[in-house]
């Protein structure tokens, strides 16, 4: 739900009368041609997603690029609307949109772009058209999701309580109260890291589900390694893959984005960790009939082919010792992708990190 307070403020003298005022949301799909390829179902064009001549004739998508995948319909905020000398007047519309829609969403090969569009005409004066973009964030399975209202009232503990009549769950409560229960902390995920000579690690990860905003900890124990590992890295990536039907080449691979990426050297080093912050401003894990997006943990592992010697041990302890490496190492470098869910976070969470306010004007 979009919320938008359009006032309309009358500076000079008289009286001016304003036919009208509409406001539609709707999503942009734009393609790379190069890699993407539509059938005709999947194509939605500007008269298809326009509303009936019955409604309005207010298309907000027209001129724009790419093809219309959602349309709201449009909403009149006034008709015939007098203003005179710093008179105002203030209109708010809302709007609801479906659950199982495209999130916003730049990638190499797709984007999905939302935009409210405000449209206005006064007498005798061509149309004006205001575009406001805005982002949007999608729980996808909420509409499977079934919530049980009836059964009994349960006895609150303090006899001086006055229980609150219930309220039914709205779809931000439901859906956050999914994200907190996919996402909270569980049993510990351990994996052995081996190649063909051995052991290199023991890497632990505490969950597997994030949202968007966390940070990503995780632990390496090189205590029990049989195998030198004299660096590591762990780079966040998310992995843009095209639908089969829609790739412009069948040998078509899929088109990975870097974020943040740790990395470090652990030679000798019998335990250590890492913790990535999920962006704020990346887009959660999502499905459509043109592209996937999901999210991984990309590692490089740098190991010695032959065993390195350690600092020997002082014979006292007032003794110190030193520790000098050589000059060259024989390494061999060995690749691992570990997936992971990243879904969105609250809205408010979103909204209070970025601290921003739009106002837009329109000259009519």
């Amino acid at each position: 739900m979009c919320i938008l307070q359009h006032c309309i403020n009358r500076g000079g003298g008289g009286t001016d009368c304003l036919a009208w005022a509409s406001a539609q949301v709707h999503c942009q799909c734009s393609v790379s041609e190069t890699r993407v390829v539509l059938s005709k179902s999947q194509h939605i064009s500007t008269e298809e997603a326009s509303p009936s001549a019955g409604d309005t004739s207010f298309v907000p998508s027209k001129g724009e690029r790419g093809l219309t995948v959602l349309s709201t319909k449009p909403r009149i905020l006034f008709c015939d609307l007098k203003l005179k000398v710093g008179q105002s007047r203030t209109f708010i519309f809302e709007d609801v949109l479906p659950t199982d829609a495209p999130p916003s969403f730049k990638g190499q090969s797709v984007k999905y772009s939302y935009k409210l569009t405000i449209g206005a005409q006064k007498f005798n004066h061509p149309t004006r058209l205001l575009r406001i973009p805005f982002r949007v964030l999608v729980l996808h399975g909420l509409n499977d999701i079934t919530v049980y209202t009836e059964g009994e009232e349960v006895t609150p503990s303090n006899p001086f309580h006055k229980p609150n009549p219930q309220e039914e769950n709205t779809f931000l409560d439901i859906a956050n109260e999914v994200m907190s229960t996919i996402t909270a902390k569980k049993a510990p995920h351990p994996y052995n890291i081996t190649n063909q000579r051995g052991r290199v690690a023991t890497f632990t990860l505490f969950k597997q589900a994030f949202k968007l905003g966390e940070d990503i900890v995780g632990v390496f124990d090189f205590s029990e390694g049989t195998v030198p590992c004299v660096q590591y890295s762990v780079t966040l990536q998310t992995e843009e893959q095209i639908a089969e039907e829609c790739r412009r080449k069948p040998s078509q691979g899929s088109f990975v984005t870097c974020y943040v990426k740790h990395q470090e050297m652990c030679l000798h080093t019998d335990e250590t960790h890492f913790c990535i912050p999920i962006p704020l401003t990346a887009t959660p894990g999502f499905i459509t009939d043109i592209v996937c997006l999901r999210w991984r943990l990309h590692f490089e592992f740098v190991t010695s082919i032959e065993p390195i010697p350690g600092p020997e041990k002082p014979s006292t302890p007032s003794d110190s010792a030193s520790w000098r490496g050589p000059a060259t190492l024989n390494v061999e470098t060995m690749y691992w992708d570990l997936p992971i869910k990243v879904y969105p976070t609250s809205p408010l969470t979103v909204s209070g990190a970025m601290l921003l306010r739009t106002i837009c004007n329109m000259s009519i």
